[in-house]
């Protein structure tokens, strides 16, 4: 296998000493070693060529926003049905340990970005096949980053696109001819004019407005229920359960909810790339102060969202309305009627564009990854009619889906299982292989019980979703827009 298979694995020929390559990395594959004199010329060329490394001038700044933009999204909105499900004590357990286990997940790839002088992997994929081997490494890390790309995409046009429908229904009453499909195709075209801005750095722009309008609406959601007051009948005693079975499914889907709520760990690696980096000042540094910030900042959006919502609605809310828009649909069925139609507008209209900033973001794995498919093969960088091409076809394939497999959100939580390892598992077990701390210490325990500990999460979520499927049943019928997807919002 020829070295340009994988070229974005930067090799350099010298590394200063005493430090030998052998103690700084485990011994590479045979296929991504030189195979050419000019190889790190080369190599070095292709990152320039792909949108991900194509501009290295970000900063800690356009990192916090970047990591904002991808962290705070729809899923957030789920939190109060997780602790409606668990309670009080347990639910706000679950959510200090998912938020202080991802931290800590986020940390290891940001060492890893860099694990040796002059070496960077800014790709998850990338880093997984350095540290589990290349079969190992795609078939573990494959599927569920395309689908933290890809399916991420989907759901944001569902939920963008509902937003929007919703939005005109608001503004025009019944006078709207807005359907569902033409809000798709509507989202989608905005989508792909977005989408030609280059290269990830040049997003950054798109992810302050994200971030900004993430957390605007996220605070409007748990500031107004709060000002408005609590439910009538509000309760705060367990769900009934028909079977003990069915009560520790609901306990699983609720952890479930908590931990994929903490998403964007896929892209770490990738924004971390999008940064400069030498022997003198390494992206570690400022990477980690953009990654802090973010994640207090995350902390301080989500927690009153989960604890705020369940206050508001309690049990209630959690068993009437599970999974369509989460506390986005629970404000439009109680204070809807009561509300100011510019404050409904407002949430709409945030929601919106906060969608669609997002899914720049998820995207652009995907667009990196099709056009070294394209410079591969053509030995020369992507024209900007084949760069257009690209992300056109890439937005009609995600409204496609969207429109065509209406029950794919109904499986969310099935893949969403299997995605798992990606944040909490794998960056354990990749640090362990590539850092080669000594074993039975304290940080090989660490990360060694932690991985392990993800995997068996992953698979206990994976059981629940499939007891799910097969208790209640799935209705899979395509084009059918009578369906509710997953986190679509609902008037």
């Amino acid at each position: 296998m020829m070295v340009n298979e994988y070229p974005l694995v930067q090799v350099i020929t010298t590394l200063p000493t005493p430090i030998p390559i052998r103690q700084v990395l485990p011994n590479p594959p045979e296929d991504l070693l030189p195979v050419t004199n000019s190889s790190k010329e080369g190599i070095s060329q292709q990152e320039g060529w792909l949108p991900i490394t194509e501009s290295r001038k970000g900063s800690s700044i356009t990192a916090a926003f970047h990591l904002l933009s991808s962290g705070i999204g729809i899923q957030a909105l789920l939190l109060p049905v997780a602790l409606a499900n668990l309670g009080w004590v347990w639910g706000i357990v679950c959510l200090v340990l998912a938020f202080a286990w991802q931290l800590y997940t986020k940390f290891l790839l940001v060492q890893l970005h860099e694990p040796g002088p002059g070496t960077r992997y800014s790709r998850y994929l990338q880093l997984a096949i350095v540290a589990f081997g290349p079969k190992l490494g795609k078939l573990l890390t494959l599927f569920p980053i395309m689908y933290l790309s890809g399916g991420t995409c989907v759901m944001l046009i569902n939920f963008g696109g509902g937003s929007m429908e919703l939005l005109f229904k608001t503004l025009c009453g019944e006078s709207n001819k807005f359907t569902e499909a033409k809000c798709f195709i509507v989202f989608t075209c905005l989508a792909i004019i977005v989408a030609q801005l280059p290269n990830l750095n040049s997003m950054a722009g798109v992810s302050v407005l994200g971030t900004l309008t993430a957390i605007t609406y996220c605070t409007l959601l748990w500031v107004l229920p709060v000002a408005k007051g609590r439910q009538d009948g509000v309760s705060y005693s367990p769900p009934e359960a028909e079977s003990e079975m069915a009560r520790v499914g609901n306990a699983l889907n609720a952890i479930g909810m908590i931990v994929l709520a903490f998403r964007g760990h896929n892209l770490v690696l990738e924004i971390q790339g999008t940064m400069p980096s030498n022997t003198n000042h390494p992206s570690q540094k400022p990477m980690c102060r953009g990654m802090i910030v973010s994640c207090l900042i995350i902390a301080a959006c989500f927690f009153p969202i989960a604890i705020a919502g369940y206050w508001a609605y309690g049990n209630p809310y959690g068993t009437k309305i599970p999974a369509n828009g989460g506390l986005l649909s629970a404000f439009s069925e109680f204070h809807k009627q009561k509300t100011k139609k510019a404050v409904m507008v407002i949430i709409y209209l945030l929601t919106l564009v906060n969608s669609l900033c997002s899914y720049q973001i998820y995207a652009m794995p995907v667009f990196d990854n099709l056009e070294f498919k394209y410079i591969s093969k053509k030995k020369k960088p992507c024209p900007r009619w084949v760069r257009a091409a690209i992300r056109v076809f890439f937005g009609v394939l995600t409204t496609f889906i969207a429109s065509a497999v209406s029950f794919l959100g109904s499986l969310g939580p099935l893949i969403g299982g299997i995605a798992l390892p990606v944040t909490l598992a794998y960056p354990c077990f990749m640090w362990i292989l590539i850092k080669k701390p000594r074993r039975y210490r304290a940080m090989w325990f660490l990360n060694l019980g932690l991985g392990c500990s993800g995997i068996i999460l992953s698979v206990l979520l994976v059981a629940a979703a499939v007891w799910k499927i097969v208790d209640k049943g799935i209705d899979a019928s395509f084009f059918n827009t009578n369906l509710q997807p997953i986190l679509k919002p609902k008037s």
